[in-house]
């Protein structure tokens, strides 16, 4: 068997550079993921909160949303905006690092 070669015909070396290019692929992607801002409304639109690299980054209250006699509702409406833009920040991580590693993902680590 020839040096760099592996049963089967796999060329050890090249495995090795495709796997590292992954790699910093990966790392790339994960940087830009990180700095995304992901945005969500709920009531309609008077909250709004817009999240990066899982915290949050901004959150705005319109007044009309802020009823002193009904506080549950705000609280409700804030947790429902940070939620959605939460659920979309970790779907397009998921979805983007499936493109990059063609469902290789559970191999990876």
């Amino acid at each position: 068997m020839k040096p760099g070669k592996m049963p089967g015909g796999y060329n050890m070396n090249a495995m090795m550079k495709q796997a590292q290019k992954l790699q910093k692929d990966m790392e790339k992607l994960q940087a830009e993921l990180e700095a995304r801002e992901y945005e969500a409304t709920a009531g309609g639109g008077v909250v709004k909160a817009v999240i990066c690299n899982k915290q949050i980054k901004t959150l705005e209250i319109a007044p009309e949303a802020v009823d002193p006699e009904d506080v549950e509702m705000l609280c409700d409406l804030v947790t429902a905006a940070v939620n959605e833009a939460l659920a979309q920040a970790e779907e397009t991580t998921a979805r983007e690092m499936q493109k990059l590693t063609g469902g290789m993902g559970g191999l990876i680590g």
